[in-house]
């Protein structure tokens, strides 16, 4: 669609970045901030707990950056949805360890553990979408006003971010599960028949996303110089890389998100809070920083696209896997309980999703729907610490609703691209969608 607005969509990046020596030292580096974090966590040692959380915190934060150049570089080789679906899956590889932790835990001790692996699963959704995907949207935003006027633009300058055609199946899926999610806060336990329905959904976007064909990916800094490999020690490096990286995370998330907990023990914090809020900054810190990577460098299809596919992967696999990690380790059959709070918490993070899909559903979000996106979500969580106990459960509840009023309002407005975006994710061939990007979902032609 035409637009008056001006979009430098040229940035400077465009170019190779930096000498190979100088991108050789950053993946260094990287892999030497993690070596610490390895050491303690390998070597059995317990530090003190504002140690542990400083030495994971950096070794996350730099198998975060070799993730983000071999995720990259991957696109070389599969399909950009495929590539995006992979690092979406490792980038969540800590918070399945922390989610995992408490779940097992809870097996053996429900009423003190099963709050804590759905406190830690909801607070990392919500965190996901309202500072995650806002964040995309604001950095790039940020970015093309500089360099917009930089380059002479007087006008208006276009910052919404928009997906290619081919997110379609990332957004499709994740309505889905949006959907399904609205019911589970009217039950008292996540079973195993949840678990069946989530998961079969993960497996069918998982088996969608692959037929997406292999596209040229512009790549540029590490990603640029691993991809001037030959394809033989490319895909070797980066295998390694990314088998590396996710080693990194599976052994420091949750030995860091512990030292959090402890550490705030000290201070006679709330467990419960620490483990919703601080926990899955670092169970998030990974795909938050590709993504912010990716947007900084104007790849915003990318950097939105990765965590889209990661809201599809916790909203499915991660949600889906905890009744049966319960069951396993010794829990109820009839599988993780849910109490008046947990009900109240996957309300409000399903009433968030289910706004941001609809937002999603042109395919593009604007600066105003970002601001959005983050201003209900700090408002929520700076309300939820100033109200006293018993307004919580209000709070709670009344921003959910206000999520729903407002999924309504843009459900309405865009009624007519909602069957467009649901054909694409569901039934158009990949390729099709892959060969023709576009920039919004058209709207359906009026009857």
């Amino acid at each position: 669609m035409a637009t008056p607005d001006a979009r430098p969509d040229a940035a400077p990046e465009a170019a190779p970045v930096g000498h190979p020596r100088r991108l050789v030292g950053l993946m260094v580096a990287a892999a030497a901030v993690t070596l610490p974090g390895l050491v303690l966590r390998l070597g059995g040692l317990h530090p003190a707990h504002w140690i542990g959380v400083l030495v994971y915190g950096v070794a996350i934060v730099g198998a975060a950056f070799i993730l983000a150049w071999g995720a990259e570089t991957l696109q070389l080789d599969v399909s950009r949805g495929l590539a995006l679906a992979v690092l979406a899956l490792i980038a969540v590889l800590p918070e399945y360890v922390v989610d995992f932790t408490f779940a097992a835990k809870a097996g053996g001790n429900t009423e003190k553990y099963a709050p804590l692996a759905l406190a830690n699963m909801t607070g990392s959704n919500r965190l996901l979408i309202g500072v995650g995907w806002a964040a995309v949207v604001l950095i790039a935003a940020w970015r093309l006003t500089r360099i917009g006027r930089r380059e002479g633009y007087e006008g208006p300058i276009d910052t919404e971010v928009h997906l290619d055609r081919s997110h379609s199946i990332e957004i499709a899926f994740l309505a889905i599960a949006t959907l399904y999610s609205l019911t589970l806060p009217l039950k008292h336990n996540l079973t195993l028949f949840d678990a069946g329905v989530l998961i079969l959904l993960f497996v069918l976007y998982g088996i969608r996303i692959s037929q997406s064909p292999a596209e040229e990916p512009h790549l540029v800094g590490p990603a640029r110089l691993l991809g001037q490999l030959s394809n033989g020690r490319r895909r070797t490096v980066v295998v390694l890389m990314l088998a590396f990286s996710a080693v990194v995370i599976l052994l420091c998330a949750a030995p860091f998100a512990e030292s959090l907990v402890g550490a705030g023990e000290e201070f006679g914090v709330s467990t419960f809070l620490l483990v919703q809020w601080l926990a899955p900054l670092a169970s998030e810190a990974p795909e938050l920083l590709v993504a912010c990577l990716f947007a900084w460098r104007l790849n915003t299809n990318g950097g939105l696209g990765t965590l889209v596919s990661s809201k599809v992967n916790q909203w499915t696999l991660l949600v889906g896997s905890l009744p049966i990690v319960f069951v396993v380790f010794g829990g109820a059959a009839r599988g993780l309980p849910l109490d008046g709070l947990q009900r109240e918490e996957l309300f409000l993070t399903a009433a968030q999703s289910a706004f941001a899909v609809t937002v999603l559903a042109n395919r593009s979000i604007s600066v105003r729907e970002a601001l959005a996106l983050f201003g209900l979500f700090a408002s929520q969580f700076v309300l939820g610490a100033v109200l006293p106990d018993h307004l919580r459960a209000w709070e709670r509840i009344g921003v959910g609703i206000v999520y729903l009023v407002l999924a309504a309002a843009v459900l309405i407005r865009d009624r007519r691209r909602v069957p467009v975006l649901l054909r694409d994710g569901l039934r158009t061939p990949a390729d099709q969608l892959a060969h023709d990007p576009g920039t919004a979902a058209a709207p359906a032609s009026p009857a």
